[in-house]
Formats: structure tokens, sequence, C-alpha cells
């Protein structure tokens, strides 16, 4: 059964791979019939540094949305329930309870990372800052008040 474990070293596979095959089971025919094996650490060699998986970015600050022309606005939540908007959402279409200048609001997006999302309780005002929407400057869906250019 040791022979099993020098099958693959980790020169011939990726990096982390061994790292990430603890066990393996192998059902092999012996004299005496069929069995199930574990093959404990089945890769062996030198162990990687590597995680799988792993995103691995350059030294310093990623600078997301630079160069873009930035707008900031007071917004209030008149309503009575918190309202959420994804970095992504056209900020022109929000909930109808948050109070801002919608016009200045058109052909933008939050200024944040993408994936997350700005909170607005309710009764509460914040500033926060827009960036325009990049490629085609088309929106469509949302609550339907553009469907189109901007």
């Amino acid at each position: 059964m040791s022979a099993g474990a020098h099958v693959l070293t980790t020169r011939q596979v990726m990096p982390g791979i061994a790292e990430m095959l603890h066990d393996i089971q192998v059902e092999t025919t012996f004299p005496d019939g069929t069995k199930l094996v574990t093959v404990h650490h089945p890769i062996r060699g030198e162990a990687s540094d590597d995680v799988p998986g792993e995103i691995t970015t350059a030294p310093g600050q990623i600078a997301f949305n630079e160069g873009a022309e930035r707008v900031t606005l007071t917004v209030a939540n008149t309503g009575d329930r918190p309202i959420q908007v994804g970095s992504h959402y056209h900020f022109f279409e929000t909930n109808p309870a948050l109070a801002f200048d919608r016009d200045k609001a058109r052909g933008m997006r939050l200024d944040i990372a993408a994936g997350t999302a700005v909170r607005f309780e309710p009764g509460a005002t914040r500033e926060i800052t827009l960036v325009p929407f990049g490629g085609k400057r088309e929106v469509f869906g949302f609550r339907g008040a553009v469907s189109g250019k901007l």
C-alpha cells in the first residue's frame, strides 16, 4: 500500500494540489478479492506554499474607477425601512423614499467596490459619491425609468 503514495510527486501536479489531497481511496483487486484501500498523503514531495484558488495581487492599493468624474450627493431616507443600494445599481432609479437631486444621479452608480452596497437607515442622511456608468452607457431594467441610452 505504501507504493500508492509514490505514484505521483509534487513535481507532476499543479502547485497546491498535493495539499488538497489528504487521502484517496482505490478499489483494487487482490488474490483474495477486491478491497477498498486508503492511501494517506498520496502525492509525496516538497510541500508548496501555494494555496489553491488563492488570488495574489500586485503590491500596493488597487485603484478602481480611476480617472472617473465624481459627483457627491446628500441622500436622505425618508421612508420607514432601511434601503440598500448595490454597487452597480443606476442611482437615478433607486427607491423613491431616497431624497436627493436625481438629475445629478442620472447615468451614475455608487463609487464603491464591486459587489458591495450602501445601506440607508430610516430617517438618516448621508453623503455618497457617484461615478458614471462605463461601456455603451445604456441602462436597462432597474425601475424602467431609462431603458436605453443615457
